[in-house]
Formats: structure tokens, sequence, C-alpha cells
């Protein structure tokens, strides 16, 4: 019996100040990456997908980024250093 499927990692990369394409407010976003990998045993071996996305404190928007422009929003502005210090939430589905 062979037990495999995909475990979700969530970083917060950053908190940046941006106005919202949906609300049109300047909040608060947070920039986040989202990790799936694929399992085998329950031992995470290797990702095979990487998104990037924004979200409005204000309103709960989500917006997609691509990897690139992640990179040039961590650059410019953020949290001190660019990153925050939060560790990865995890989800496993089967």
């Amino acid at each position: 019996m062979i037990i495999f499927g995909t475990k979700g990692y969530l970083y917060q990369l950053a908190i940046l100040t941006l106005v919202c394409g949906h609300c049109g407010n300047p909040s608060a976003h947070a920039l986040r990456k989202r990790v799936t990998k694929f399992t085998l045993f329950f031992v995470p071996l290797f990702p095979f997908s990487t998104k990037y996305t924004t979200q409005c404190t204000f309103c709960g928007a989500e917006q997609k980024v691509t990897k690139e422009q992640a990179e040039q929003m961590q650059g410019v502005g953020g949290a001190v250093g660019g990153r925050t210090d939060t560790p990865p939430q995890q989800s496993y589905r089967p």
C-alpha cells in the first residue's frame, strides 16, 4: 500500500501598503507565497506548485501576482528587511 498526497505551505513574505484594486482603499496588504509539495508516506518530497498573492487587510480581496512582481514588491518596501519571520502554515490533502 502506497500512501501519497500533497501538503501545502503558506509563507507570509511581507506586509505592504498598497491601494487595493477591489475597494480602492490604501491599506496594508499581505504578500504571501503558497507552495504545494508532493508527499510519499507523509514525507514532502518536491514542490510542484508555487503561487504568489497579495491580500487586502481592509476588504479581504486576494490578487495573484507573478514571481517577478513579488520579488520586486519585497525589494521596494514592506516589513523591516523586506521579510517577516512567520513560520509557514501547513495543510495536508490526501
